[in-house]
């Protein structure tokens, strides 16, 4: 895309987030490319790891004005390993995750790793996911881990909402929460893509939901004027 098509604003919002790539020790930036257009970022280059193209994804998400994120960076390994490495390194991973059940296990064929098996909540699904996204040399994850209710007479959204007012990094008067069966919905609109993540990561932890259905808008700049003009 050519710097002189670009709004002032998208060269802003593509600098802040190449400036974030490179803060986050999380995050080898140095074969790491940035776009934007009207709020919407494509990463494209390489990097070495699975954990480090999700660190990516977060830190351009963090970034004032990113309302979508387009992750196309691929996983390049310096040294290569095989699949029965990858395998040692998977089992070992989802051991040391302690609340994790023995259910969960994994499959890995030329680096991508497919998880199966049962958990009691979304939280337990995602430590999975990130347990098998830190092994070195997995290229992608494939999470097929099912989330299987426990009996219990929660009231669900009382829950949730009593963790949205918890939480410091949410402002919960946007918000609304409403319960479908084992679907968590959250509407309403947020002032960043950090504070949707921090909503949709609380609601995550109830149990009996196997799904939070996030529809939570990011408030653009203008948006947040003209609310508080209103």
């Amino acid at each position: 895309m050519s710097t002189a098509l670009l709004s002032q604003a998208d060269r802003l919002v593509r600098d802040d987030v190449a400036a974030e790539l490179a803060w986050d020790s999380a995050v080898d930036a140095s074969a790491i490319g940035v776009a934007a257009k009207d709020g919407a970022v494509t990463l494209t280059g390489f990097i070495d790891s699975y954990a480090g193209k999700l660190a990516a994804e977060r830190a351009a998400k963090r970034v004032r004005g990113v309302r979508a994120v387009a992750n196309d960076i691929q996983v390049r390994l310096r040294l290569g390993r095989t699949d029965e490495d990858l395998a040692a390194g998977l089992s070992r991973a989802l051991r040391d995750r302690t609340t994790l059940p023995e259910s969960v296990q994994a499959t890995v064929h030329s680096g991508h790793v497919t998880l199966t098996g049962q958990v009691d909540s979304l939280l337990q699904r995602a430590i999975a996911e990130f347990a098998a996204s830190d092994v070195k040399g997995v290229k992608a994850v494939i999470n097929r881990v099912e989330v299987m209710p426990r009996a219990s007479s929660l009231d669900v959204r009382r829950e949730i909402a009593r963790a949205l007012h918890r939480d410091a990094e949410i402002d919960v008067r946007g918000i609304n929460v409403t319960i479908d069966g084992r679907v968590a919905r959250l509407n309403g609109a947020v002032n960043s893509f950090q504070e949707r993540e921090a909503a949709e990561r609380a609601a995550s932890h109830a149990a009996n939901i196997a799904f939070v259905d996030n529809q939570l808008v990011v408030r653009t700049p203008e948006s947040s004027t003209h609310d508080h003009q209103c």
